[in-house]
């Protein structure tokens, strides 16, 4: 019974790290992205194919998957040992392309559905010779003994990389490795790689060297043990199989794989070897999968600092456009040019300070008769500040968003995400209409703000004398020079015209007032700015969420393998 629970929490630790790594995600490409996305694969495939199959099935029939290189013989020795005609063989390569596994008929109920290699469908019958890709041909066979059962896998080296990785999937599936090699090809890099995998994991492995010439059996067999003993595999049996003419059914004479056949039957019938076998590459497999389990949270943390990167791109580089505006509403630059001329044809040069120094009523004489003209200049002076301000908003947007884009694109993994962000690098007519009325929007702000501010009768009906309008005016110009205390002509921005749009203002609402409106309005022209930016910079973000994993991915694989090792068997 106390085996029994121990066997349960395993099998519900197991369970809650498959379903991590089933749900963990490396979509951003960063170096290494690749491995580890097989990897993440092949733990999935042996945690479905085998890990938790075999926990909830400990007495389900041994399987042993037959797997080596391109023309080792590996169906022929199915056949020779079924003693029928089970698996494919011949010249042409690759000739095992769908998988066969031949079981005794007892143990059909084993393999019928899918409790092992859930991912490949079940077909049964003679070979017809046509490729079936995504089976598993069952095929049951009485000369077999119950309680094993023999997978012949595709080529290891197979030159079809669909046949690589299932023979791969394969071998992660299987309670014992019977890896078949030859004479000639024993010391191929390929199967070493694989073997040595083996060894890290604890797979059970027996090793079948097949067409020895007789002579060279004293002198291979040797030094293939050697290599077993180096690469940490000691104790895995060797089987030779002399190079022998087949029979007229195209198999071994049985006495050259007698002693094979032996050892397997031995297997099938006692339980006892077959849960040593067992319980080798059962408790090789678990203790591989935190490893494992650590290798995909690298990975992950990997994704989480390539993301916080190509996020942090975006935000310095709109951080650095808001910093552009707040300089360019305050150092005098909207002040100059195309407004600096209206505002000296709006007040005329020298004339206006005389007339703000003598009365209102003269102001207001000179204003009513400007008004006659068309356009007034007041509705110049308005348009060069609104056209000043939208080009200095549209500007730093499109800087931002192209430095956004060309840095992402030096990162791991921003070109892929950039291609899912719309219209990279131009301006829609759509981005400069939201500019256009942004500016208006503030700019009827603020004439709201004077209205606000000459409630009282006496200022409003100075407010009145000048027009909201051209008040509005004078408080943008003084917004636009006004800075850390200083006034215009302390900077001397705009030949120090700003002056008397300040001077204006003082008369009608004082000091302090003057300095807080134009605080105010350069605030919100700020605040309705860096809305407009984060609207911007979330379509970056928003890609970029849609490509990474999870922000907790690492985390969770993490705990999962912790909880893995707290019941280990």
């Amino acid at each position: 019974m106390g085996a029994d629970r121990d066997v349960e929490a395993v099998v519900a630790a197991v369970e809650v790290l498959r379903e991590e790594v089933e749900q963990a995600a490396l979509p951003l490409d960063v170096p290494g992205r690749p491995t580890a996305e097989t990897a993440r694969r092949r733990l999935l495939d042996q945690l479905d194919d085998y890990v938790l199959p075999r926990l909830r099935s400990l007495d389900a029939p041994l399987l042993a998957v037959v797997g080596g290189s391109t023309g080792a013989g590996k169906s022929t020795l199915v056949n020779s040992v079924v003693g029928e005609r089970v698996s494919r063989p011949g010249v042409l390569r690759p000739t095992t392309t769908s998988p066969v596994l031949v079981h005794h008929p007892e143990d059909r109920h084993w393999f019928e559905d899918d409790r092992v290699l859930p991912g490949l469908a079940r077909v049964t019958g003679q070979d017809t010779g046509e490729d079936q890709p995504g089976t598993v041909r069952l095929a049951a066979s009485d000369t077999l003994p119950a309680g094993l059962a023999l997978l012949d896998a595709p080529d290891i080296d197979s030159v079809v990389s669909a046949n690589r990785d299932l023979a791969t999937q394969l071998l992660g599936a299987a309670d014992l490795w019977l890896f078949v090699t030859t004479a000639a090809r024993y010391a191929d890099a390929v199967p070493w790689d694989l073997l040595r995998t083996a060894a890290d994991r604890g797979t059970a492995v027996a090793i079948v060297l097949d067409r020895v010439p007789p002579e060279a059996v004293e002198e291979i067999r040797p030094h293939l043990a050697g290599m077993l003993r180096d690469q940490g595999l000691p104790t895995a049996p060797i089987f030779t199989v002399p190079e022998t003419p087949l029979d007229d059914d195209g198999r071994l004479p049985a006495a050259t794989f007698a002693r094979l056949r032996a050892w397997l039957e031995a297997l099938a019938g006692d339980a006892r070897a077959r849960d040593i076998v067992v319980g080798q590459t059962l408790r090789g497999a678990v203790g591989s999968l935190t490893a494992r389990a650590g290798e995909l949270v690298e990975a992950s943390r990997a994704q989480e600092e390539a993301r916080a990167t190509l996020e942090s791109a975006a935000t310095d580089a709109f951080a650095a456009a808001h910093r552009r505006v707040a300089d360019g509403m305050t150092d005098g630059t909207l002040l100059r040019g195309e407004v600096l001329a209206r505002w000296q044809e709006f007040v005329g040069t020298g004339e206006f300070f005389r007339q703000v120094e003598s009365t209102i009523s003269r102001w207001r004489d000179r204003l009513t008769a400007a008004l006659k003209g068309s356009p007034p200049p007041a509705e110049g002076l308005g348009q060069a500040l609104h056209t000043g301000v939208a080009a200095l908003l549209l500007a730093n947007l499109e800087s931002a968003a192209s430095d956004t884009a060309r840095t992402w694109r030096r990162l791991p993994g921003g070109p892929d995400v950039l291609a899912d962000v719309p219209a990279v690098g131009t301006r829609s007519p759509e981005d400069t209409a939201a500019v256009e009325r942004l500016v208006r929007d503030w700019q009827g702000e603020v004439l709201e703000l004077v209205r606000t501010e000459g409630k009282g009768r006496r200022t409003n009906a100075r407010v009145a004398a000048y027009g909201v309008n051209a008040i509005g005016l004078f408080l943008m110009l003084v917004a636009f020079a006004q800075t850390g205390g200083l006034v215009g002509a302390e900077i001397g921005i705009a030949g120090g015209t700003s002056v008397l749009a300040q001077r204006v203002l003082e008369a009608i609402f004082g000091d302090q007032a003057v300095r807080d409106m134009a605080a105010k309005a350069r605030r919100r022209l700020l605040e309705m700015a860096d809305d407009l930016y984060a609207r911007e910079r979330a379509t970056y973000t928003e890609a970029l969420a849609a490509h990474a994993a999870p922000a907790d991915q690492a985390d969770r694989l993490e705990a999962a393998a912790a909880g893995l090792r707290r019941v280990s068997l």
